[in-house]
């Protein structure tokens, strides 16, 4: 009998709204619209770092109002799956359910990824 082991790779289906971002660059104009979604692009980078640090401390205290903001500002600028995400895993740390807070932030962690770091 062979014996083997399967490695697999988690891929997200990241939804994204791109008439999100439009609607921001018709408001704003091309220049003003790319330095907002460049922040919140980078303020949301910013955020998963400094709660990726909490989780690891188990310090979750602060957590619920960072994923809140997470979920505004990835919203605001049309990162549906981050946004759905943050909205999930903040629901669940506020329920007290360890177990699902551990997967949901897992996931959170490969949307964040997959939105954040493009090639």
């Amino acid at each position: 009998m062979s014996e083997s082991v399967v490695q697999l790779h988690l891929r997200e289906q990241v939804d994204e709204n791109e008439a999100a971002i439009l609607a921001i660059f018709d408001r704003l104009g091309p220049d003003p619209g790319a330095k907002l979604v460049s922040r919140a692009v980078g303020e949301l980078a910013i955020a998963v770092t400094v709660m990726a640090a909490q989780v690891d401390r188990h310090e979750l205290g602060s957590l619920p109002r960072g994923l809140k903001r997470m979920e505004a500002l990835a919203g605001g600028v049309g990162m549906v799956s981050l946004a759905q995400v943050a909205a999930d895993a903040r629901a669940v740390l506020l329920r007290g359910d360890a177990t699902a807070f551990a997967a949901v932030w897992a996931r959170l962690m490969r949307v964040a990824e997959q939105s954040l770091v493009r090639p």
